[in-house]
């Protein structure tokens, strides 16, 4: 019993000197207290979010509109037989019309009709992040987009079929190499995001 009372004197003693010592810094630089705890929190959740288990999305990062848009069909497709054609072991599997290896990544290769969206185009896609042409089909007409993923699994799991906008974040000038896929990839300034799109296929 006298433990308890002397637990409780403590913790009554250490909230009247913390609310004195606020007063006292308020007092002193004119800064409320109260307003710098709620910013200090505010930092700290902000902190948890990128570095936990909710990760900032490209979505909400950037202002999408400054950016021309347009409307697609947009599929998934794999490197695989019932997308391509090829099996493995084939000597033009994975390899786009670019020349590219296929990726899933910050910048994943896609697949689109070169008359309207030239080898080298960056996209960005909502719900599935940046594409980058590296590819075109046979069947891709117009409006229409092929957007890789590593597996039919995957394909039917994160995207299926689906019309959606799009955002031209820069045209392009009909080449693509491997050099400039994996520096894009590797740009310091959106890592922050990358591990969303590297990982999405083993959530």
């Amino acid at each position: 019993m006298n433990k308890l009372k002397n637990w409780t004197k403590r913790f009554a003693m250490t909230c009247l000197f913390l609310l004195a010592l606020g007063a006292t810094f308020q007092s002193i630089s004119g800064v409320n207290a109260k307003s710098l705890i709620i910013q200090f929190a505010s930092t700290i959740t902000s902190t948890e979010t990128v570095s936990g288990t909710t990760q900032p999305l490209l979505e909400d990062a950037f202002d999408w509109s400054k950016y021309p848009k347009h409307t697609v069909t947009a599929t998934g497709y794999t490197a695989g037989f019932e997308s391509t054609g090829k099996r493995q072991g084939h000597p033009e599997y994975g390899i786009t019309y670019s020349g590219v290896k296929v990726k899933r990544d910050l910048f994943s290769t896609v697949a689109a009709d070169l008359n309207v969206f030239p080898i080298g185009t960056i996209l960005f896609i909502p719900g599935y992040g940046y594409g980058v042409v590296a590819d075109k089909g046979g069947a891709i007409k117009g409006n229409e987009l092929d957007l890789y993923y590593q597996t039919v699994e995957d394909v039917y799991k994160h995207w299926g079929k689906k019309q959606v906008d799009v955002y031209v974040v820069e045209n392009g000038n009909g080449k693509l190499t491997e050099e400039q896929l994996q520096a894009l990839n590797e740009d310091k300034t959106l890592q922050v995001f990358r591990q969303q799109y590297i990982s999405s296929e083993k959530r």
